[in-house]
């Protein structure tokens, strides 16, 4: 009798998905089971992106994918400082709701609550959820299918919210793999703004990979603040889908400080007339961090105006990426999309890749886009130091220049506050 010997090699796919082998979704509703189900169909015929993918082109996903990785719910208390500004924060803790560290204001026309709460009670999640997840986007792919937990935010037509609504993301553990996804749906007419925060509590050689779907409908108007201060061997990705309404306006700030390597992808679908969208971003790295914002704004209808901003500051041998690419539909006529990514290299160990793009197909529009990269200006530098500021200093007060008009644009003061003192603290700046 002849025995066969059969070796099953897996691949880096197989390994990947396997971590998530043990997850239990069998109470999930059936709408989300549904996406799910769709997300692993479509996964089986994904992978992982290479560099020779134009999309992925500077960033290289291996360290990522052949992590030994765990997913972990969390057992024990977590001490940790949670005054925030505001009477509403959401805490996930490795992808998990924390309803011992989470607290809510019931506040009439504001739904704000774990994602797995609201599915059981909530129609719009019924209709919409998952409906924007761009479906040949592997990392997107993997959120949909196996997302344990994530942040709903409702805010109903004409409502007014003052202060901003939290979303802190914690990862607790040691080499945790977590996929948190968010659901943002901000009514006609009204007005809010959102503080979306992942950090690391100490812990080493996580991989958070976030979803956030986010509708801003007719005349509502709606800004996010992103701030990513993982661990230094951790890594990030970060992909935000958003549709604008007619009359919207939508503003994200997004500020990398800290991670091995942090991916960005930030899509946005202006659907209406007359839309207002401001994206900016400030990367200031260190170490060997690896940073890329790579961001597509979609103009479809006529009179939309949209403004792009994104800074670095290379230090040590660190790598930025900026790709940008702003697309002009033929509709889409006397839009004005204006877009700019300014570097800062402090050494000459330090890295920038950047592409900003313009892809247009009316010709009544106004649009430009440009990339500058240079060192610190020597002679302010001579300017400052002949005054009796130390070189430390002087470079300080230059690098808060530098960065002075992405901060501005922040509209929560306690993040403009944190943002600024970050960059004091890390160049030894002065007031």
């Amino acid at each position: 009798m002849e025995v066969m010997n059969e070796t099953v090699t897996l691949t880096n796919k197989d390994k990947f998905l396997s971590h998530f082998d043990l997850i239990d979704f069998s109470m999930d509703e059936d709408f989300s089971s549904d996406a799910r189900k769709e997300a692993m169909e479509l996964i089986q015929w994904l992978d992982f992106p290479t560099s020779k993918a134009e999309y992925w082109k500077y960033t290289r996903v291996n360290k990522i994918i052949k992590g030994n990785y765990k997913v972990s719910a969390p057992e024990n208390e977590i001490e940790i400082d949670l005054s925030v500004p505001s009477k509403n924060c959401i805490v996930l803790i490795n992808g998990y709701f924390s309803e011992e560290l989470s607290f809510f204001d019931k506040t009439e026309g504001i739904e704000f609550s774990s994602l797995s709460d609201a599915k059981k009670s909530n129609s719009i999640l019924g209709e919409k959820f998952n409906s924007l997840v761009k479906k040949d986007e592997i990392f997107a792919d993997i959120n949909s299918a196996y997302h344990q937990d994530g942040a709903f935010m409702h805010v109903a037509k004409n409502v007014q919210v003052e202060e901003p609504y939290y979303i802190l993301n914690l990862v607790d553990d040691s080499n945790i793999v977590s996929n948190p996804r968010n659901f943002i749906f901000i009514e006609q007419g009204a007005n809010a703004k959102a503080v979306l925060k992942t950090i690391n509590t100490g812990n080493t050689g996580s991989f958070t990979n976030m979803v956030s779907e986010i509708f801003v409908e007719k005349n509502a108007q709606f800004e996010i603040n992103k701030i990513q201060d993982e661990a230094e061997d951790s890594f990030q990705i970060a992909t935000e889908q958003v549709v604008q309404g007619d009359d919207s306006t939508f503003k994200i700030n997004t500020f990398t400080l800290n991670g091995a390597i942090v991916r960005n992808n930030l899509n946005i679908d202006s659907l209406g007339k007359n839309t207002m969208t401001y994206l900016n971003g400030l990367y200031p790295l260190k170490g060997k961090q690896h940073v890329d914002n790579h961001t597509y704004l979609l103009h479809r209808e006529p009179n939309g105006e949209s403004h792009e901003l994104y800074k670095g500051i290379m230090g040590d041998s660190s790598t930025g990426v900026f790709n940008g690419k702003v697309f002009v539909h033929k509709e889409a006529q006397k839009t004005n999309a204006f877009q700019s990514n300014a570097n800062i290299v402090m050494t000459d160990t330090a890295t920038i890749n950047s592409k900003p793009e313009l892809e247009i197909y009316a010709d009544d529009v106004k649009c430009s886009h440009g990339s500058t990269t240079g060192q610190l200006d020597k002679e302010a530098l001579f300017y400052l130091r002949a005054r009796g500021l130390s070189k430390d200093s002087a470079r300080a007060v230059l690098v808060n220049a530098f960065a002075s008009d992405v901060i501005e644009h922040i509209g929560v003061e306690a993040v403009k506050d944190e943002i600024e003192k970050y960059i004091d603290d890390n160049y030894h700046g002065i007031k």
